[in-house]
């Protein structure tokens, strides 16, 4: 078993921050879906037009985080670039 004191903070910190914007997407996508229901199943008209506007501010932020994971997932490929 190799030395475990070779992982670097860096490392530490990277994974953490991955692991934080995928646990960002998932709370996105779990109140996208709650948004969607509300407009689907909502009896107060006044409620389902904030559920539709509150669906697509979710979705930009959802957009967002996506970028960032995926460059985050690049940056974790071996021989990935560095800008």
């Amino acid at each position: 078993m190799e030395n475990e004191s070779s992982v670097t903070r860096t490392g530490d910190e990277d994974d953490a921050s991955f692991l934080a914007l995928h646990a960002r997407r998932e709370s996105l996508e779990r109140d996208l879906t709650l948004a969607h229901q509300r407009q689907q199943f909502g009896t107060d008209p006044g409620e389902v037009v904030k559920a539709g506007e509150e669906e697509r501010s979710l979705l930009a932020d959802l957009d967002a985080v996506m970028t960032l994971i995926r460059a985050a997932e690049y940056q974790r490929m071996p021989g990935a670039r560095r800008w």
